[in-house]
């Protein structure tokens, strides 16, 4: 299990389909960690942090793990 680990504030910016927008005007409701509950995983393999780390980086994360399990 991967956990992308992004706080809501950075999804909200990084926002291309406009989600916490229509949320924010009130044509939204049930949006993950806004209006409905979010439970981070208990223990996740990898915990990707994006706000930290460039796409390349948070890649490079999951390629490592997969190999050190040797699935690639």
């Amino acid at each position: 299990e991967v956990h992308v680990a992004t706080p809501v504030e950075v999804c909200s910016e990084r926002d291309v389909k406009g989600l916490y927008a229509r949320q924010a005007a009130g044509e939204l409701t049930g949006l993950t960690g806004i209006d409905d509950p979010y439970e981070p995983p208990a223990d996740p393999a990898l915990v990707l942090r994006t706000q930290e780390q460039s796409p390349q980086e948070s890649a490079d994360a999951v390629y490592a793990l997969l190999a050190g399990r040797g699935l690639v």
